[in-house]
């Protein structure tokens, strides 16, 4: 008899954490490996848990795909892994309960790192393997991206008639990452061709049912919820979960108001936590009819907290010639001479100072300090960059709400230079997601929504910029990047600098039917050295032939060479003016004696050049 057939007037009690356990022995490696190197250990945790009253247990077979187990350097073993667990769960069945198939989830909070082709690959393999060992069911668990899973769960449908258990995975209770609220999700399951829809992991008992709470009983499926055990404590260098099984004992009644049928455990669960939920309920019925209660949604205010003081800079840079200028936060402690430079570039009228986030991977005094400082004691208005490598989703999330709170709108959002080529290169890059996925998320806080869909209460107001690198082989290539970042919610582009007329020309052409602005990036010679150090060492920086031998026959007079990195710089401006709206002046090695110069020349050149254009 089908578990579904039993389903109908049954509650069933499934089993609980596979890895959790194996993790408390001491393995820490590939879990699914030891369906073939361990195979009794497995056994015997299948057995564990159907003595605890499991009457479903799943195969040891979460992460058996190609895709995951290529980590291991067992990606050829897919087949030979995921058979051996089918058998290893039957043989400890021995027809005393049913056993799932397991496939898990591989996106997790970036989707778009993963294709779904991919997915639909390494998917296929795996249910193959397991539908050839006659498994009793598949059950596709812990699915955070909900394209995910219903993609997948049409190729399970498609494939097989047995039954299929889906279950999602939530970062915010209530709530998919996608903004999906769980009660649709399950409704698409459920219309997919799910038998069973339900939850498991990252939520314990409580935010569980309080979730279930808004979920009606389903038309034609069956309810599940697989909830963790407690949130996971990290002592002397392990993981380990203290949640009691008393503790699930007195929810098991609960979830069973809330219609469940079927009822397991995810994360720190073990064999007790199975048995207290199989005492209290073997034997009842399941509930027929349920009264749902609506999430209490917080109404997120339509004005950001922070107004803008000053219109977004793609307003500007669209309805006039615009100059912001870099000027890198100093690697000592001593700021005197950044706002020395700050105040002055206020002076020469620029529209905005940018502030690089320890460039090269090198530390520096942190860049939205410097921001607040420069915006209260000089009121010119700070654009602050913010990379991916140092800091993970929560500390990045962290970081923009703290922007927000001080008033810091303008951002730049970059991958960032690896650890490795700045001055601790043992430290780690983080890298949690790349720039597009960055642009998103904090268009995403504009929405008044945290990166895992939490509802903020209120929304910012941030405008981002993207970065652009031009001094690339393919310039086509380099604009696709950009219109990607369009896509991802990018709202004008701040340019690697370029050293010569040929290159803006390309640039401009390249550039002028993009939907965003772009801000062309120059930045002055200082000399010979400085110019052979830009163009060989320094990414997405080329000098042509020319201006780098115009720099070395000046290499022995660094004043005349200073000078000469100004005339260069100003021709370019010159040409740059009759070409784009925006321009962007990297001042080099705090001399911003020099971008003061060429940000007024600048301002002269453009207003010229308006004055030519009224009179033609």
């Amino acid at each position: 008899m089908s578990f579904l057939n039993k389903l109908k007037n049954e509650i069933i009690i499934a089993d609980g954490a596979m890895g959790t356990l194996l993790y408390s022995y001491g393995t820490d490696s590939c879990f699914e490996e030891l369906n073939l190197s361990q195979s009794e250990q497995i056994q015997h945790i299948h057995e564990a848990y159907i003595g605890a009253g499991a009457e479903l247990i799943q195969t040891n077979t979460y992460a058996a795909n190609y895709l995951k187990l290529q980590r291991y350097g067992l990606e050829d073993s897919v087949k030979e892994i995921n058979s051996a667990a089918a058998r290893i769960a039957k043989k400890a069945a021995k027809g005393r309960a049913y056993v799932a198939g397991t496939i898990g989830g591989i996106r997790g909070f970036k989707p778009n790192m993963i294709s779904l082709e991919e997915i639909k690959r390494s998917f296929r393999e795996q249910l193959y393997c397991l539908l050839l060992e006659n498994v009793d069911g598949i059950l596709l668990e812990t699915y955070y991206d909900l394209e995910e899973l219903e993609t997948v769960l049409a190729i399970a449908r498609k494939e097989t008639d047995l039954p299929i258990i889906a279950q999602v995975s939530l970062q915010e209770a209530g709530v998919l990452q996608n903004q999906t609220s769980i009660a649709d999700a399950l409704t698409k399951l459920e219309g997919i061709g799910a038998d069973v829809v339900g939850i498991n992991c990252r939520l314990g008992p409580h935010h569980m049912l309080k979730t279930l709470e808004s979920v009606p009983l389903p038309k034609h499926a069956y309810l599940s919820a697989y909830p963790n055990a407690s949130i996971p404590a990290y002592t002397d260098g392990k993981f380990h979960y203290e949640g009691d099984a008393a503790y699930f004992r007195q929810s098991a009644i609960e979830f069973r108001n809330q219609g469940v049928r079927l009822l397991g455990g995810c994360c720190g669960t073990t064999p007790d936590h199975i048995k207290a939920f199989s005492d209290v309920l073997k034997g009842l019925p399941p509930i027929e009819e349920k009264e749902t209660k609506a999430i209490n949604k917080v109404i997120v205010s339509e004005k950001p907290s922070s107004s803008r003081e000053l219109p977004p800079l793609q307003d500007i840079v669209r309805e006039r010639p615009s100059v912001i200028v870099e000027l890198d936060p100093p690697r000592k402690l001593d700021t005197s001479r950044f706002f020395e430079g700050a105040k002055a570039l206020k002076e020469a009228g620029i529209d905005s100072i940018t502030l690089a986030d320890n460039s090269l991977a090198s530390p520096r005094v942190c860049n939205s300090a410097l921001g607040y400082l420069v915006k209260q004691q000089t009121g010119l208005r700070p654009l602050v960059h913010v990379t991916c490598r140092d800091r993970n989703i929560i500390g990045l999330q962290s970081h923009l709400m703290g922007l927000h709170a001080l008033g810091l709108n303008d951002i730049l959002a970059v991958t960032g230079d690896p650890a490795r080529v700045g001055d601790f290169p043992g430290a780690s890059s983080v890298y949690d997601v790349s720039s597009f996925e960055l642009i998103s998320m904090i268009k995403q806080l504009n929405e008044g929504l945290s990166f895992s869909g939490k509802d903020l209460g209120q929304k910012a107001a941030f405008s981002v910029a993207g970065a652009f690198n031009p001094n690339v082989r393919s310039l086509e290539k380099a604009v696709g990047r950009l219109e990607k970042k369009i896509e991802h919610g990018a709202d004008y582009f701040i340019s690697q600098p370029v050293f010569s007329e040929e290159k803006l020309l390309e640039v401009h052409e390249a550039v002028k039917d993009l939907k965003a602005p772009v801000y062309i990036g120059l930045m002055p010679l200082t000399g010979s050295r400085n110019a052979e150090f830009l163009h060989n060492e320094v990414p997405g920086i080329k000098i042509s032939d020319s201006i780098r031998n115009r720099m070395a026959s000046l290499k022995d007079d660094p004043v005349q060479a200073g000078a000469e990195g100004i005339v260069i710089a100003k021709s370019l401006i010159d040409a740059a003016a009759e070409l784009f709206n925006g321009i962007y002046l990297i001042t080099p090695f705090m001399r911003y004696e020099m971008t003061v110069e060429l940000s007024n020349y600048a301002r002269e050149t453009t207003e010229r050049l308006s004055r030519r254009k009224q009179h033609a």
